[in-house]
């Protein structure tokens, strides 16, 4: 057995908990938007087509925020082909995912479906082939109350309010070569600048991402973040980071500390940003919106090969969560949440089917992935201030990432109690967890729950879907608190 400790004092603070860490996103990709949100004839659909199931676990999620429509979508999409009746909508090759795309469903439905989830729309405009002059008729479009040709025309369409969408992004991942409409720092610079600066005359209050690097292996990292923010820092406020992962020829132990490749990354951005600041002479902070992140098999991605023919909402991307990735997710929850004081912003890619917490059946039934209940812990248990947590655990060794610590925290506090999350990066032994909570004053576990399985590799499924779930942790001590915590597993532990 591994022996851990930490200590818990409101007062080391990072941040206050950021609702928008729990973000999600909605592609046009693959059956995330047609028979994932939107299915007309499902059992459960409601009026607008929307499956009820669907949006329920969406609620049960804790989705604050979702980014749409891209995601690599919207370098080659016109906004416009979603709008007005239906029947006249036209059908168009989407060249990222080699489908085709019907535009059922477009700007207006999905801020309609928003609403009856409960969370704030995040829109993404097209700066690989169009620029300007389309993210302005698109703001116009989405946020001017009425009395303009494009405003009147969303009101004709059904929606008599301005949708009054406040966070844009500006493009998507332009430094990768399989973009449409890929440019470099310089060129994809400038263009956001502009695009921001014309999109400020018609809103100043507006939150606008620009692009960041789309991964940290890329190799114009960190040159780019800096090229982009020269020509756009006093014009957006957030710079943004996507990282996926993956277990990669078995090597579980450095797959479950993957989230300290993502601590790299924000710290590398972080210093890029104030870097540029500084030398720009503002006092301006840059925030980071780690808009995509998740656990994604990419080499069995690439192994499957473009779709056949143009096919509409295609098979793509469902990957089927084991223990072991929803272990490795809460890891990345873990850092999200330490670093709170610059990642300000986050969605998780993506809602449904597509790499996401939530599957479908078309007709069928919906359910619950491993890493569905790491999201919805977090969200619905983590409130007021993350607290600065720096545990004290033994070590191991990575082929990845070197030496790494067995036990990965984080803790926040609010007036109803403290609740720390844990992982155990351990393969082979339980980790006793000692919780130093003087600091608070005379507080108890109230509850403990854990997620783990003895089979890492253990699914859920349609016909399971409740095979891997947080069960109670019995393991509790109260005089000092302490907690067993599994190998492999993710913990949640609340204090009153």
């Amino acid at each position: 057995m591994h022996q851990a400790t930490l200590t818990l004092d409101p007062a080391f603070k990072v941040a206050p908990v950021r609702r928008r860490t729990f973000g999600t996103f909605v592609e046009h990709l693959g059956r995330c938007v047609y028979t994932g949100i939107y299915e007309p004839d499902h059992p459960t659909a409601d009026d607008d087509g929307f499956r009820a199931d669907v949006l329920a676990l969406t609620r049960e999620l804790g989705v604050s925020t979702v980014r749409y429509p891209g995601g690599n979508f919207v370098s080659g999409y016109r906004w416009e082909d979603g709008v007005g009746p239906r029947s006249e909508r036209p059908r168009r090759l989407d060249l990222a995912w080699h489908s085709t795309e019907t535009n059922e469903v477009g700007v207006d439905e999905f801020v309609r479906w928003c609403r009856k989830a409960g969370v704030e729309p995040m829109m993404a405009v097209n700066l690989g082939t169009r620029g300007i002059e389309a993210a302005l008729d698109l703001l116009e479009y989405c946020n001017h109350p009425s009395g303009t040709t494009l405003s009147d025309l969303r009101v004709a369409n059904g929606s008599k309010d301005p949708h009054g969408i406040a966070m844009w992004c500006l493009g998507n991942e332009m430094d990768g070569p399989w973009q449409t409409g890929h440019k470099t720092a310089r060129e994809y610079g400038r263009l956001a600048a502009e695009t921001a600066r014309a999109m400020r005359m018609v809103d100043p209050s507006l939150e606008l991402v620009a692009c960041g690097s789309s991964s940290s292996s890329m190799p114009t990292f960190g040159a780019w973040e800096a090229e982009v923010l020269e020509e756009a820092y006093d014009l957006v406020d957030y710079i943004s980071c996507h990282a996926y992962y993956e277990e990669k020829d078995g090597d579980l132990g450095s797959f479950l500390a993957c989230s300290t490749d993502m601590e790299y990354f924000i710290a590398s951005v972080v210093a890029t940003a104030d870097h540029v600041g500084a030398r720009l002479k503002s006092r301006k902070r840059i925030d980071i919106s780690f808009d995509e992140w998740n656990i994604w098999y990419q080499s069995r991605f690439r192994d499957d090969g473009t779709p056949a023919g143009w096919p509409v909402a295609p098979r793509l991307l469902e990957d089927h969560y084991h223990l072991a990735d929803a272990v490795a997710f809460g890891g990345l929850l873990i850092t999200l949440l330490r670093n709170s004081d610059r990642v300000t912003a986050a969605s998780l890619a993506q809602l449904v089917n597509v790499i996401a917490p939530i599957m479908t059946e078309p007709g069928g039934r919906a359910w619950k992935q491993t890493t569905f209940h790491p999201f919805a812990q977090a969200s619905r248990l983590a409130a007021g201030d993350v607290l600065r947590v720096e545990p004290v655990s033994p070590v191991y060794e990575t082929a990845r990432h070197g030496e790494v610590p067995l036990l990965h925290a984080v803790a926040t506090h609010a007036e109803r109690g403290t609740t720390v999350f844990a992982v155990n990066r351990s393969t082979d032994a339980p980790l006793s967890l000692e919780i130093d909570a003087r600091a608070l004053g005379g507080v108890r576990v109230v509850e403990a729950t854990t997620l783990t399985h003895e089979d890492v590799h253990a699914r859920n499924t349609a016909d399971d879907p409740d095979r891997v779930a947080p069960r109670a942790n019995a393991d509790v001590e109260q005089d000092p608190l302490r907690v067993l915590l599994p190998p492999v597993s993710w913990n949640v532990i609340r204090l009153a």
